[in-house]
């Protein structure tokens, strides 16, 4: 990989640790136990700096002050002109460490495309914003990629300027500042927000410098429903990993493998079953835990990383939000919390850390026709000669089988070579197979809305 050399690869495994659904940061320790037993090595923390005006974890007054929902003891809002707690980086770099202790890294929310309209940073550094035509801050907004017509402002948001100018090496340096001062609180990484906004030498700039200061510091680029040139602008910037939209994937059109081959060589990518901009998987499907076992089992086997939020492992149906979400909204133990598929997230985890194909984005082919039932996806590793074939049924009512010898032939090697990995769900009570030896068999069975993985090592 041309942007992870320095370090061998590794899928990481992350757990979307939403702050202000869990409230004050000492309260935050209670979920570590939970999350390292689940064999996450990630928590990614959504912003945790003090909102504008409008709430929004992701309009910032200012970056370098805690919010205060998430101090012990303190009011949900503040009008944020008092001097902030001495404690604030104590509570942070408190929980790092105690993340750390659990064998988990944590990765912090990187917005530095954009500010609140009513920062401090709008009235400290006026020169550091983009502005309109008659001379106003700026909104940042999304054009829609199928109707460019269709225009999203963001109008609680001020965008920043990063064209070549004589401001642009302020600003680069208070943001250098900011992320030295985040890495020496114990912060790991950085899911570097809207990251296909900003050019590639900024990024050059902030990532060799924050590598200067912790040689392991992890880069994770957010350029989701950016335009595929956009996206690859970032390719040089120094990005350990990047998201992918697998999410959306409907198991039959090509984009999705297409967009794999594209940028594997420029970061390999983290995939998802939802998202704290999504709604509710289990929402959508009215609470089925065979249905979540499926999705994350997918992002999981599809990439070199899987992200999940909090709450998914308890079928939660309320989506995070930036602005309303507060422990109030946590719903394990009320009726509209349907299973606990916890047990089954840890075999997967365990399942992907110790296959080291699916740690690692090399190359990914279908070898089923599109038009069949059964979906074939084989992976083979930049690093060796394992190969994994996946075989998806993305079918809700019928299962679907494949020969023996088909498998056999994609994986390049003699049936009895095959070894099947695919996690039981047993223990959740949903009826899914136990692992089954190819010997003496034909073929084999993919159960409706399930997945059956194999490899030859």
């Amino acid at each position: 990989m041309t942007t992870a050399d320095h370090r061998a690869p590794v899928g990481p495994r992350i757990y979307n640790l939403f702050p202000t659904l869990l409230g004050p940061v000492p309260d935050w320790h209670q979920r570590l136990p939970a999350i390292a037993d689940m064999g996450f090595d990630w928590i990614f923390l959504n912003p945790v700096q003090l909102p504008g005006d409008s709430g929004s974890l992701y309009s910032i007054k200012d970056p370098g002050r805690l919010n205060p929902a998430l101090r012990p003891n303190q009011p949900a809002k503040s009008s944020g002109r008092a001097k902030p707690p001495r404690d604030d980086d104590k509570l942070l770099s408190e929980f790092c460490s105690a993340a750390q202790q659990a064998g988990i890294r944590v990765m912090l929310d990187l917005v530095i495309n954009h500010s609140a309209k009513d920062s401090v940073l709008v009235e400290a550094h006026p020169e550091w914003f983009a502005r309109d035509e008659q001379g106003h801050v700026r909104s940042p907004f999304v054009r829609d990629l199928d109707d460019p017509d269709k225009v999203t402002v963001w109008e609680d948001l001020a965008e920043l300027d990063y064209s070549e100018r004589p401001a642009r090496g302020a600003m680069l340096r208070f943001w250098e500042d900011l992320i030295g001062r985040y890495l020496a609180l114990g912060f790991a990484g950085f899911r570097c927000d809207a990251a296909y906004k900003l050019p590639t030498d900024v990024w050059g700039r902030l990532i060799s410098g924050a590598r200067k200061k912790d040689a392991d510091a992890c880069f994770f680029a957010e350029s989701l429903g950016a335009p595929e040139e956009a996206v690859e602008q970032l390719r040089g910037a120094g990005f350990d990993y990047l998201f992918n939209s697998a999410k959306w994937w409907d198991f039959r059109a090509p984009w999705l493998l297409d967009q794999y081959r594209r940028f594997r060589d420029l970061a390999p990518s983290v995939a998802f079953p939802e998202s704290h901009d999504t709604e509710r998987l289990a929402a959508e499907s009215g609470g089925s835990a065979r249905e979540s076992r499926f999705k994350y089992l997918f992002a999981a086997v599809f990439s070199s990383g899987v992200m999940m939020p909090i709450g998914y492992e308890f079928g939660f149906r309320r989506s995070l939000h930036v602005v309303e979400t507060t422990p109030e909204d946590w719903e394990r133990g009320r009726a509209e919390s349907p299973f606990d598929i916890s047990d089954y997230i840890a075999r997967v985890n365990a399942m992907k850390a110790t296959t080291p194909v699916l740690c690692e984005e090399g190359p990914q082919e279908r070898v089923t026709d599109r038009n069949e039932p059964l979906v074939g996806l084989l992976r083979r590793s930049n690093h060796g000669s394992q190969r994994c074939l996946s075989l998806i049924n993305p079918d809700p009512e019928h299962p679907q089988s494949r020969g023996v010898q088909q498998l056999a032939d994609a994986l390049g090697c003699a049936p009895a070579d095959i070894r099947e990995i695919t996690p039981t769900a047993a223990s959740d009570g949903d009826g899914d197979p136990p692992l089954e030896s190819l010997a003496n068999r034909n073929d084999v069975q993919v159960p409706p809305r399930s997945l059956r993985l194999f490899v030859r090592d």
